[in-house]
Formats: C-alpha cells, structure tokens, sequence
C-alpha cells in the first residue's frame, strides 16, 4: 500500500473510530432527553439527570462540526489527488486557488456559525457553509455516482452534512421557541439524518471494495462497469 492509499483511509477510519460512535452518544442523549422532558410534562419526577438535555446539545454541537470536517476530508483526498496527478499547478493556477480559498472559506464560515447568535446570521453562515461544500464537491476529481444518486455516498453524505448544519444554526431557536415547532423539526430532521448515515455505512463500505490500490489502477479502470468485464490478460510465454 502506498501513501496514496493510506491516505485514502483517513476519512472512513475517522468515521468509525471517531464520527459514528458519537452519533450513537448524541441519539442516546436525545432519546434521554425526550423521556425526561415527557415524564416531566405527565406530572412525574423523572430519574434521568436534568444534564442529558445540556449533553445531548453540546455533543451534537462536536458532532456537526466533526461531520462538516468528515465531509471536508472526503473531498480534500479526490480534488488533491486530482491535482497532483494532473499537475493542474501548471495549466490552471487560478482553479487551485480557488479550490484553496473554498475550503478555507468553507471552514471560517462553519468556525463564525458557531459564535454567530442573531438569527440573520446564523442563516448566512449556515448558507456558506453549505455552499463551499457543494462547490466543492463539483470539483474534478470527486467521485459522485450521479446516475445512482440514490445509493451515492457522496449525496447522501452531502445531504447529511446539511441536516445538520442546518441543526446547528436552528439550535438557539429551539430553546426560545414555546411552540415545540422548532424542536418537532430539529427532531424529524435528525430522525432523517439518523437512517442516512446508516445508508453511510453501508455506501462507504461499498466504496471501499470498488477503489483499486494506487498500482492497480491502471488495469481496473479498463473494465466495463456496465457489463462487468475486464481485458483479459495476455499470459508471458518465457522464453
């Protein structure tokens, strides 16, 4: 395995060992959560601590920003690779800039999401948070599956990553709203957001089975993924 290879690892084993355990964390806090807030509202005193609400909020906050970063790994890999192999430096220096000055952009605006309290601007920084990612991921290099959208990891982690920018930035709300509304959405969303990165799991170990090693690239892309064939070797007749 060469680096190239190693570093294509970098986004699932953060993924399993860090982002996925975490959301096991943050679903158990909220199931807490509701428990607590339904036993309170029935009259009863609840045995689950009153702290699983302020848990359950401040994971989730980790959460979102380790997801938006999981996203900006996953990308980072193809577009680097991309550029190296074709050496885009020398035919169109002002893409790579640009591409640089996305995914800094990209970052500043989830790192001011955060400290953003007005409503006007939490919106703003959700917005751009949720742009760089998309134009990001029209970059060249990405692998998309447009054709199977349905099943793509890169959709369906896209549209995940947007659930829960959009969490964040409604998080404040939630607590002014007396209505629930605000709550009812930020549930049903994450409820949402929940069954696709299950679907995660199971596209991205797809994925991994599909991407040939660094060396065998050259060979594996010569197949016909529609027909499910490959040129057959010529076999060495030693001399």
């Amino acid at each position: 395995m060469e680096l190239a290879d190693f570093l294509g690892l970098v986004h699932p084993a953060i993924a399993v060992v860090f982002v996925f355990p975490m959301i096991g964390i943050v679903s158990n806090f909220a199931w807490q959560t509701r428990q607590r807030r339904l036993q309170t509202l029935e009259g009863g005193k609840s045995k689950i601590p009153p702290i699983v609400g302020t848990e359950h909020r401040r994971i989730g906050e980790w959460l979102t920003g380790s997801i938006v970063g999981l996203v900006l790994i996953g990308l980072a890999y193809p577009i680097g690779k991309n550029i190296i192999k074709k050496q885009l430096w020398n035919q169109n220096l002002s893409q790579v800039v640009f591409i640089m000055i996305i995914f800094a952009l990209t970052i500043g605006s989830l790192v001011f999401l955060y400290q953003a309290k007005q409503k006007l601007w939490r919106g703003i920084f959700a917005t751009l948070t949720g742009a760089g990612l998309v134009i990001l991921g029209c970059q060249d290099g990405v692998f998309r599956r447009t054709d199977e959208w349905y099943v793509s990891h890169y959709y369906i982690g896209l549209l995940a990553a947007m659930l829960m920018i959009f969490s964040l930035a409604i998080v404040q709300d939630i607590y002014q709203d007396r209505s629930n509304r605000w709550r009812l959405i930020h549930t049903v969303l994450n409820c949402v957001a929940l069954i696709l990165f299950i679907g995660q799991g199971f596209t991205g170990t797809r994925d991994l089975l599909e991407i040939p090693l660094s060396w065998q690239e050259s060979y594996i892309y010569q197949c016909n993924y529609q027909n499910k064939t490959c040129p057959t070797a010529v076999p060495q007749i030693p001399k």
